[in-house]
């Protein structure tokens, strides 16, 4: 579990890690303000992108090998950064990065999936949340620790060459990885892989790059371009059948029930993104320092390391509801917040609405990827954590692109007080909707195959596979075996399936 959370730490470390150190990178290197954003444009849009083919990756050639060579690539792509003399290099470093950590952090989701069940799987998904949150809250005040500190005269470099020992640690533990459901065997849809590739990156190139370009024209061809891609690629999927072509991202896996809804749910979780480019820029806008804007966000940090692992506790008084909870506490905290700010502005008491904040969102995020991962098949583990992992970036993306737009445009008329008190109010409405979704995906029954995925399309047999899901039968076993739901019960899986 320690080797898995090591690659669930890296890669969010290092789009995080690397934000206090651009100046210092600017003013070794040159390149100016281009140079920043390149930096972490290049590395947040190769991983976004390629998070759905790594995952698959996982499960067609083993996750276990996939996460060694994701490793041992984002170790020796980070060696590169860190020893970059010049622009050019350092960008190809951060664009190998990218790929390397698409192919690694599936495989730790995917694992987890894989090899656990029951409580151990609870548990084990709070740790992960609790990495990821880790990630978020220690990446930005590590890298200015780090660059201030200039450890051993490498200055911002010290930021990349963290990464070897983490990754050295995880390489001798990773001998001790086991990966009892990868499939194998099978061929890699090439065709899909590139067209899902090119539509995605038609989408996430103008996100990251667009704000900052003033949203030039190309932009929008790409996203249009993007569109047709993506809808060319799900029919090339959908036309593919056979154990020889076996499509990059099989559609009953993708349309499995509840799936669409999970996802939605977590897109709409993740616009929290946002918050913290736009709490940064407040902060600097009245007069904060950066210690002190630092000081000012650790109560949320606080609540998202507590979050996670009060999950297995809560889970025995509110049962799978936990996704639900702790999107209303954010909600809540939201909107305590932009109430706070907007009649008191800057104030000691915004500490407690940013700790419920990240409670909840502590809450939230381990158990919104359980409630993904687990309506999709067990033997696609890795897409569905592709899947989760690629929702969570490009929403990021698209937040900060929305959300932080909408943020500079009231800051410019009204001030930045009431650009944060708006934003925040924002967030909150598609919190609470994230939450109502999260509460319809979880009254739709968990189907662990794809067999069973195409039986419950069929209103004859979709109550014997409901009966398997609340049961814990077999439907091979004793199929005459009548069910010990009522008839109004049955009924209404009938209903339900239809």
């Amino acid at each position: 579990m320690a080797t898995l959370l090591a690659g669930t730490l890296l890669p969010p470390l290092d789009f995080f890690i690397v934000n206090l150190a651009i100046p210092s990178i600017q003013d070794d290197l040159g390149g100016g303000d281009i140079l920043g954003q390149q930096v972490v444009a290049g590395y947040a849009a190769t991983y976004a992108v390629t998070l759905t083919l790594g995952g698959r990756l996982g499960d067609l050639y083993g996750r276990r090998r996939a996460f060694l060579v994701g490793l041992v690539g984002f170790a020796l792509a980070s060696l590169l950064c860190g020893s970059a003399g010049e622009p050019g290099l350092l960008l190809v470093g951060r664009v190998l990065q990218g790929l390397t950590a698409a192919l690694m952090a599936p495989q730790s989701l995917a694992l987890i999936r894989a090899s656990l069940d029951g409580r151990d799987q609870t548990v084990a998904l709070g740790f992960h949340g609790a990495t990821l949150g880790l990630a978020a809250v220690i990446g930005q005040s590590l890298g200015g620790l780090l660059v201030t500190a200039d450890v051993w005269g490498l200055g911002w470099r010290a930021i990349f060459l963290i990464n070897l020992p983490v990754a050295a640690v995880a390489l001798l533990g990773s001998l001790f990885l086991r990966d009892p459901h990868t499939r194998g065997a099978e061929k890699l849809d090439w065709i899909g892989a590139v067209l899902l590739f090119a539509g995605l990156a038609g989408i996430v190139i103008p996100l990251v790059e667009g704000r900052a370009l003033g949203w030039p024209w190309w932009c929008f061809v790409l996203v249009v371009a993007a569109v047709i891609l993506l809808r060319r690629f799900w029919r090339h999927e959908s036309s593919l059948d056979g154990d020889r072509r076996m499509p990059l991202v099989p559609p009953g896996a993708v349309t499995a029930p509840g799936v669409r809804v999970a996802l939605v749910a977590v897109a709409l979780f993740y616009s929290i993104a946002a918050f913290f480019l736009v709490f940064s820029e407040h902060e600097q806008t009245v007069g904060r320092t950066p210690l002190q804007a630092s000081l000012d966000i650790l109560p949320l940090g606080i609540g998202f390391l507590i979050g996670p692992l009060t999950v297995p506790y809560l889970v025995r008084i509110m049962g799978r509801r936990i996704a639900a909870l702790g999107l209303c506490l954010e909600t809540v905290g939201f909107l305590a917040f932009a109430g706070l700010v907007a009649a008191f502005g800057q104030t000691a008491w915004t500490a407690a609405p940013l700790a419920l904040i990240g409670f909840g969102q502590g809450l939230a995020l381990p158990s919104l990827i359980r409630l993904t991962v687990t309506h999709i098949p067990r033997a696609f583990a890795g897409l569905a954590s592709g899947l989760v992992n690629a929702t969570l970036q490009i929403s990021a993306a698209l937040s900060v692109a929305i959300i932080g737009g909408l943020f500079y445009t009231v800051a410019g008329a009204y001030g930045s007080t009431a650009a944060i008190t708006a934003v925040s109010i924002l967030i909150a409405t598609l919190l609470f909707a994230s939450a109502l979704l999260s509460l319809r995906a979880e009254r739709v029954p968990s189907l662990d195959t794809l067999s069973e995925i195409h039986r419950a399309r069929q209103p004859e047999a979709a109550p014997e596979v409901r009966r398997r899901e609340l049961t814990g039968g077999d439907l091979n076993e004793n199929p005459a075996r009548p069910s010990k739901r009522s008839a109004t019960g049955r009924t209404r899986l009938r209903a339900r399936a239809r």
